[in-house]
């Protein structure tokens, strides 16, 4: 069953840094939607509403339905601003989408097949080099997100961009810049020194002490 997203969203005309702070103190969250040939329109949204839509990892990449004034239109969340020390949304861009127009995003990666890899059954530790990738499609061929199978990696084994099977209509952006970055690697662990070796490090460097130490007291005798 595909997921949905709906926010019932107000026009607002009041705009600046006083108004948003009124709004936030009611429980409402700040937007701007633009794009779509239309010009940007000031929107306020329920801030318990887009709390429980962010708990959905698809919300980030989904297409949205904003509800205001009657209307449904269609978009897609460009940012999202939150405060620094509390659980508070600040400020949301939305951009409206065309269907015939493609449109620039990410979509999460999800890694399959860990547990299975033989790499990590070495005891080989996953590097999660590139969590999302930007691509173009078609707001039809909007991916909810793109999988990676690393059952078959072993320890020094790493995917790459060019690694990746993406729906037909989507275009890794960086790959077709030619950059075939990352995306997962598995690495072995780090050897740990012997915690034997610090103490007689410390030792060797306190009788190196002593010893300049005594060196310097025979040298003020004579």
């Amino acid at each position: 069953m595909a997921i949905s997203f709906e926010l019932n969203a107000e026009s607002r005309t009041d705009t600046g840094k006083g108004a948003s702070r009124r709004l936030r103190h009611a429980g409402k969250v700040p937007a701007i939607m633009y794009g779509g040939g239309k010009d940007p329109e000031s929107l306020t949204l329920s801030h318990n509403e887009v709390l429980r839509n962010l708990e959905h990892e698809a919300f980030y990449s989904h297409i949205l339905t904003i509800k205001s004034g009657g209307a449904e239109t269609r978009a897609i969340l460009r940012d999202l601003q939150r405060h620094p020390s509390r659980p508070v949304i600040m400020h949301m861009d939305l951009q409206r989408i065309s269907e015939s127009e493609k449109l620039k995003t990410h979509a999460p990666v999800h890694i399959l097949g860990e547990e299975a890899s033989a790499g990590v059954k070495e005891g080989g530790l996953v590097s999660h080099d590139l969590p999302e990738v930007s691509i173009e499609c078609l707001p039809k061929d909007l991916p909810e997100f793109i999988e990676v199978d690393i059952s078959e990696l072993e320890i020094g084994d790493a995917l790459h961009l060019s690694d990746l099977k993406v729906p037909e209509g989507v275009t890794l952006i960086d790959l077709a810049r030619e950059h075939d970055l990352t995306v997962v690697s598995i690495h072995a662990k780090r050897i740990e020194v012997e915690e034997e070796e610090a103490p007689a490090a410390e030792g060797a460097a306190e009788g190196g002490e002593e010893a300049k130490d005594a060196g310097e007291g025979e040298g003020e005798g004579s």
